[in-house]
């Protein structure tokens, strides 16, 4: 009786950790989703959190649980997860966010807590634990959704500068003021959809770890499902300003139909990993996105070396976060 009692405390602790992430995980990437429609100037940032916020839970209605699916059970071979591998998952991840927020560097919350899950994973039973395809087409995705979000975003600002070469520019403006709002919406759709699933995989696999959800069921349980979009939604509210400024205005300046074409690229390419079951990160996503937008003007409408700063955060964000993961699990076999 007490194992059990100290296992169920154990569990309610790791997914209260998992939650704290999930929460933070809004809260770093709020910027994602409002950077464009902040610094174009469409809403104000009061405004543009609590807009990101309710579409980011309104994505619990529109998309499967592939994503979660590919997290609980496509990362690491079953058996494997225990409570102190889900504990250094999470620290690591957790830590890698905290920096990085501090510093103002765009990097990816999913990425961080996939390292976070590899770093813990190899501590305990090796690199022969993890299943290749779910570590391979994440990892490949690191360079895809980028490149994707580049190309759709350079593509549509082609397309909309041809479209409207000859309606005045103050036109212009004003209809894509409006229509950011929509862009806005849709991206905040993909950021909730693709990125509280990540959470929603990790609780799933804690709970089929401690035998509190059968591996063989189809779905995680409700309350998960819904506590995990909660958290992000409210993590999306308080926002994350400093990132915001990096995201908005230091890669480039960004007009209205600009910043209509970043978000559009962006949520296409979300929605498209999220139905395919791939942990994506809406970093690097929005970050393709807004490069590709400004480099259809010049080249030198882009700050490339703000974005190869943030390049590097992105190379170093599973190393640094499965090895502070490594150590977290370590610490944790001293602890419970």
């Amino acid at each position: 009786m007490e194992i059990v009692q100290t296992t169920l405390w154990v569990v309610v602790m790791l997914v209260a950790l998992a939650l704290l992430f999930d929460f933070m995980n809004g809260f770093h990437d709020a910027a994602n989703s409002i950077a464009t429609v902040v610094s174009t100037g469409v809403l104000k940032p009061g405004q543009a959190v609590l807009f990101a916020a309710f579409f980011n839970v309104v994505a619990i209605l529109v998309f499967q649980l592939s994503v979660a699916a590919t997290v609980g059970k496509g990362i690491v071979q079953p058996g494997i997860v225990d409570t102190h591998v889900v504990f250094g998952a999470l620290v690591g991840a957790i830590t890698w966010n905290v920096i990085t927020w501090y510093y103002g560097i765009p990097s990816s919350s999913s990425h961080a807590l996939i390292g976070g899950i590899v770093g813990a994973v190899i501590a305990k039973a090796g690199a022969g634990a993890l299943v290749s395809t779910g570590i391979l087409k994440t990892v490949a995705f690191i360079f895809v959704s980028p490149l994707l979000g580049f190309v759709l975003g350079s593509l549509m600002m082609v397309a909309v500068a041809w479209i409207f070469r000859r309606t005045r520019p103050s036109k212009v403006d004003k209809w894509f003021r409006r229509l950011q709002l929509v862009s806005a919406g849709a991206y905040s759709l993909g950021h909730g959809g693709n990125d509280a699933q990540k959470t929603i995989g990790i609780i799933w696999m804690l709970l089929i770890a401690t035998g509190y959800t059968a591996a063989g069921d189809a779905a995680p349980p409700n309350w998960v499902v819904l506590c995990c979009y909660a958290a992000i939604g409210a993590g999306t509210m308080f926002g994350g300003w400093r990132i915001v400024k990096t995201m908005g205005q230091r890669i480039t300046k960004l007009k209205p139909v600009g910043g209509f074409c970043a978000e559009t690229g962006g949520a296409i390419t979300l929605f498209l990993a999220t139905a395919l079951g791939i942990p994506v990160s809406t970093t690097h996503t929005i970050t393709g996105a807004i490069v590709g937008v400004g480099s259809t003007q010049r080249a030198s409408a882009v700050r490339w070396g703000v974005a190869g700063n943030i390049v590097w955060a992105w190379i170093f964000t599973i190393p640094a976060s499965a090895f502070v993961a490594a150590v977290a699990y370590w610490i944790s076999l001293q602890i419970f």
